[in-house]
């Protein structure tokens, strides 16, 4: 058992809730139950360690199970080794480290996607973990993360995200144009979100939300540059019924997956 807060192994640990050592190390730190569960369930192969205190490693069969099956070790630490590694306040007894699984743009579109996110410089870790788990639910084949968008691996991100980091390929670090184009090349159409866009009810109306699409993020504050958004077939808004001023992001980036899914699967006969 790890009963030393201050160990080595304990510090290298809490150093991923740093991007620089999770850029050097290629590691990223899960916290939780459901988040080691989902990757347990999808990537085992991602887990390098797996850390439990005693009490809570006793109220999770399906952890010791999944474990067992995997033949993935874990090892018991203290609640203060617990608090140590972890980011959160008030963590939850299991923590877990993780090998980075980045898909690559090729990869992406050669797959033949028929419904992409595009994050362009989103900043806030809360609102890109929950694209990414909007993104998940709604079908969605992939999330692209362009410019200055904040790292997927960020704690903040990871526990927003409830595991959907797992389940869905994301790409990190692109180049707008250059994801453009190759969306393009791969037959999708792009859709920006902008206060400043044409009625999103108006283009589903008109069938635009049935064919294979990249919806195109960006930053909460500032929105879309002119130049990101002049790269778009269409700029869509959402429209406002009531006296709110704007949606949050992450919100209408929800919207916007989930119109295209409903309209997709309708004109596929699903």
């Amino acid at each position: 058992m790890l009963e030393n807060p201050r160990s080595p192994r304990v510090r290298a640990v809490a150093k991923l809730t740093k991007r620089s050592a999770r850029t050097d190390t290629g590691l990223f730190l899960l916290e939780g139950p459901q988040a080691v569960r989902e990757a347990l369930s999808y990537r085992p192969d991602a887990i390098v360690e797996l850390f439990a205190t005693q009490t809570a490693w006793d109220k999770h069969a399906d952890l010791r199970a999944a474990t067992a099956e995997h033949g993935v070790r874990v090892e018991f630490v203290t609640d203060d080794v617990l608090s140590a590694m972890a980011d959160t306040v008030t963590p939850q007894g299991v923590v877990a480290v993780s090998r980075q699984i980045p898909t690559s743009l090729e990869d992406i579109f050669a797959a033949s996607p028929r419904l992409v996110a595009i994050c362009e410089e989103v900043r806030d870790p809360g609102n890109l973990g929950t694209i990414i788990r909007a993104a998940d639910a709604a079908g969605a084949d992939a999330v692209v993360l362009t410019g200055r968008t904040v790292d997927p691996y960020n704690p903040k991100v990871v526990r927003s995200t409830t595991g959907s980091l797992f389940h869905l390929p994301v790409s990190v670090g692109g180049d707008l144009e250059d994801v453009v184009e190759r969306a393009h090349a791969a037959g999708l159409i792009i859709l920006a979100a902008d206060v400043k866009g044409d009625d999103l009810l108006a283009a589903r109306a008109d069938g635009v939300l049935t064919q294979p699409t990249a919806w195109l993020f960006g930053n909460e504050a500032r929105g879309l540059e002119e130049q990101s958004l002049s790269l778009a077939d269409h700029v869509l808004k959402l429209p406002i019924f009531g006296r709110a001023e704007s949606l949050n992001l992450a919100t209408a980036a929800s919207v916007c997956l989930y119109e295209s899914a409903f309209s997709q699967r309708a004109a596929d006969g699903r």
